[in-house]
């Protein structure tokens, strides 16, 4: 199956987006990093690749959605913790990060998250085990 996940998100300020993340403990790659892109490392072999709208135009026939309006994609992150969610959760708010709804505990998993600078939604969530069978 598929060794790698490069997950390709829009930045109105690449700048900002950058500082944003760097504020909350994540690093970029510097061979995934340049003055139009940045690879922000998530894992092992797993990257959000955080792009200026206008080389991300160069992907696409179809137009950018604005994520502040409208959802074009929810990132999912798995945590090792309830306490690492929070403290996610906390540092992308301090670094300017929109925090629209409460944690949610569904017993097998608990979940939170935040909006980028753009708009970009990133659950968190730790999961004690799998969900109940239906």
């Amino acid at each position: 199956m598929h060794r790698q996940i490069y997950v390709n998100l829009p930045c109105k300020d690449l700048a900002a987006s950058k500082a944003f993340f760097e504020a909350m403990g994540y690093q970029f790659h510097p061979q995934f990093t340049n003055d139009v892109a940045a690879g922000l490392v998530l894992g092992d072999n797993l990257y959000a690749m955080l792009l200026t709208e206008d080389f991300a135009r160069g992907f696409t026939a179809k137009p950018l959605v604005d994520a502040k309006a409208a959802t074009e994609v929810l990132v999912c992150l798995s945590c090792d913790s309830r306490e690492e969610v929070d403290a996610l959760v906390a540092k992308a708010r301090a670094a300017g990060a929109a925090v629209p709804r409460e944690p949610q505990d569904h017993g097998f998993m608990y979940g939170h998250g935040f909006e980028d600078l753009d708009g970009h939604i990133w659950e968190l969530v730790h999961m004690t085990a799998m969900p109940p069978q239906g």
